[in-house]
């Protein structure tokens, strides 16, 4: 009897903590099952369901009163969320709201201090990065890299297009299918460089190859790409011979820093590895790709950057621990103003915000549709980290505090000649492709 009476209580604290921390925000798309199957608000099915696993659920989730707890309790199963995960997140400034005032954080502190402690956590699993040595050094970067993208191939290619495009795609409309965006993405960063056959082009961060093996394939150009992941340099290579392509391309495991500057490029891309490079070591990475450039040469840089008006987060988060551990976001004008720095003329920024939600909405479906398949490659957690995290990237990038940027700059000749056309129309005009 004292058994069940202290099963009722956890319950009874539970629901209390729930209808408190959920007073404000509208329950319509979001609903609560507890570890004993009782549903809050109702019955009524809704978009998604955040599932406690145990009467400690929401101590572990809240109590802490960090990103971080919250993030683990879900990566370690106090709690999982079944359905549509973005609804989660687009409720997520409604409960900080509903919770900001400190008597209504003071009552919640005090019922979930009576909730057990009890909480389910994996018995092995990947864990929180752990990097020692100075931030940003090329030691200290190749194992930050190498944390995030050494997982296993296969498991992204589970969620990435058929090229393993892993940045934004570049859409016509929202119904495209991610192939057909994710191609149209690389064609568009060919055209923005103006690459024609003949040009060497170098990939700051090749990936698994995708913009080698297209530029090579279709503009009829030399690509050397680099990578800081021997898994991503080896695969990528496969491709490339088989391809056929290992006469005019070339990928392999090179921080920017490494790179011989004795025989510049004619262009420069770099998709979806300036976030890793770091705020203080902007000024170098522009000046180092100055000099890889030769004069009249094109740099593309693609990246993510937070808004100038954000709060800095202090401590460790979420993102840091478990995805992107040193990942810098910074403003757009704190990247121009470096890149102005060393030298270079900025000749476009465009924004693909818009592109970035559709592309993550894209990677949540297949992941979540692909998760027992996954469960080979990965333990659980791990699978948790991604959803987690890309899902939260949809949600950041819908209300605007993060963006994601193409700078296009130029190295111009001595005479300050650009070398450019005086409009961009050749970008959106079906050439010039090699196979056009």
């Amino acid at each position: 009897m004292a058994t069940a009476r202290a099963i009722g209580s956890e319950r009874d604290v539970a629901l209390r903590v729930i209808g408190r921390i959920f007073a404000g925000p509208a329950t319509s798309d979001l609903g609560v099952r507890l570890w004993d199957g009782t549903r809050w608000p109702d019955e009524a099915a809704r978009r998604a369901t955040l599932v406690l696993r145990h009467p400690g659920s929401l101590r572990a989730m809240f109590l802490p009163g960090s990103e971080l707890a919250l993030a683990e309790a879900y990566l370690y199963d106090d709690f999982d969320i079944e359905g549509e995960i973005e609804v989660v997140f687009a409720l997520a400034d409604e409960l900080a709201r509903a919770t900001s005032g400190w008597r209504t954080k003071l009552g919640v502190a005090a019922d979930l201090l009576k909730l057990p402690r009890g909480r389910r956590r994996a018995a092995v699993g990947r864990g929180p990065a752990r990097l020692a040595g100075r931030r940003h050094s090329i030691p200290r970067d190749r194992r930050a890299v190498t944390y995030h993208y050494d997982v296993s191939n296969d498991f992204f290619a589970l969620f990435l297009d058929r090229r393993m495009a892993y940045s934004c795609a570049y859409f016509s409309s929202a119904g495209d299918d991610l192939d057909t965006a994710q191609e149209r993405k690389l064609d568009y960063i060919c055209r923005k460089l103006r690459l024609r056959p003949g040009q060497r082009l170098l990939d700051l961060g090749c990936g698994w190859g995708c913009l080698l093996l297209h530029a090579a394939r279709h503009f009829g150009v030399t690509a050397d790409g680099i990578t800081l992941s021997r898994p991503q340099a080896e695969l990528a290579a496969r491709r490339i011979a088989a391809a056929g392509l290992t006469d005019r391309c070339r990928a392999q495991v090179q921080d920017y820093r490494e790179v011989d500057g004795s025989e510049p490029y004619d262009a420069l891309a770099s998709v979806g590895m300036f976030e890793h490079v770091g705020e203080a070591l902007l000024p170098e990475y522009f000046a180092r790709a100055y000099t890889l450039l030769k004069p009249g040469g094109v740099f593309l840089n693609h990246g993510i950057a937070s808004r100038a008006n954000e709060a800095v987060a202090h401590g460790p988060g979420f993102s840091d621990s478990y995805v992107f551990p040193d990942g810098e976001l910074v403003p757009a004008n704190v990247t121009l103003r470096a890149a102005e720095g060393a030298g270079f003329e900025v000749r476009d920024v465009e924004s693909l915000r818009e592109h970035y939600v559709l592309t993550l909405h894209h990677w949540v479906r297949r992941l979540e549709a692909h998760h027992q398949d996954a469960l080979a490659h990965v333990d659980e957690p791990t699978y948790r980290v991604w959803r987690l995290y890309m899902a939260g990237a949809a949600h950041g990038f819908a209300t605007g505090c993060h963006n994601v940027y193409q700078m296009l700059l130029v190295r111009p000749d001595p005479q300050g000649r650009s070398g450019l056309p005086l409009t961009r129309a050749d970008w959106y005009r079906n050439g010039p492709r090699t196979d056009d």
